[in-house]
């Protein structure tokens, strides 16, 4: 099986993927290795390119912030090929159709919740919109999910929102990545008599990440959640992705 890349990124969460039966019997095991890779891959690109704009977004003198849902793609292009090696817009050529598909998809779910968000995005006179990267992960997500029926959770093992709350897999494999004196490298499980993948890659927080999720533990962020305490460097969340397979 070939390992899949530890991602270091901000405000880490867990994204669940579980993509229907339908379509994938027609891929090899690795084939579908490599697209639950590549899927959280592209997600994450987002989520990255949301980060390094937040000095933009936030900025409250500046109406028109020039962060178009152009330039954010384009943005996401390059953050992908950077960590992949692979041109988004020429994945064709070295990923089976059926993944290149699924990846436009959620590149495109994906510049559709920046474009949404240009209204907040360009107010000036407001420092802090919320729009961060968990909230753009989330609405890319959900956009995605109710397209492709491949379903993206954001969770943690103490996750802000409910909704996130891990399943008994996602909790157990949480609780041994916390274990670990070190970053682990992901976890990948062939389960159910081998007809279903499950991956789970450790993210980490960033220095970016304590902005809200870190000391004092308690205190109010500046969303209102009370802040963690965490640590650059300790345990978010993970990648999560489920994909059902039959190979018969």
């Amino acid at each position: 099986m070939t390992p899949l890349p530890k991602i270091f990124i901000l405000c880490g969460v867990l994204f669940l993927l579980v993509i229907p039966r339908h379509g994938w019997s027609q891929l090899t095991k690795a084939e579908t290795e490599q697209a639950a890779e590549l899927l959280a891959i592209v997600l994450n690109a987002g989520r990255v390119v949301i980060d390094r704009n937040q000095p933009v977004i936030n900025d409250p003198r500046k109406g028109d912030k020039n962060f178009t849902p152009e330039v954010f793609e384009q943005q996401v292009v390059d953050e992908f090929r950077q960590q992949t090696h692979i041109d988004l817009r020429q994945a064709s050529s070295v990923v089976p159709s059926r993944t290149k598909e699924l990846l436009t998809l959620l590149l495109l779910a994906s510049k559709e919740v920046v474009s949404d968000a240009q209204f907040v995005i360009n107010q000036r006179g407001i420092g802090y919109k919320n729009f961060i990267p968990a909230t753009f992960g989330s609405q890319a997500a959900r956009r995605f999910s109710k397209r492709s029926k491949v379903t993206i959770k954001q969770t943690a093992l103490d996750p802000r929102n409910l909704h996130n709350t891990p399943d008994a897999y996602e909790r157990k494999i949480l609780l041994q990545l916390t274990a670990q004196p070190t970053a682990g490298p992901p976890i990948s499980e062939w389960v159910d008599g081998g007809t279903t993948l499950r991956v789970m890659t450790p993210l980490y927080y960033s220095e970016d990440c304590l902005t809200c999720h870190g000391s004092p533990k308690g205190i109010l962020d500046m969303s209102g959640y009370p802040r963690e305490g965490a640590q650059v460097g300790a345990l978010a969340g993970a990648i999560s992705i489920q994909i059902p397979v039959d190979h018969r």
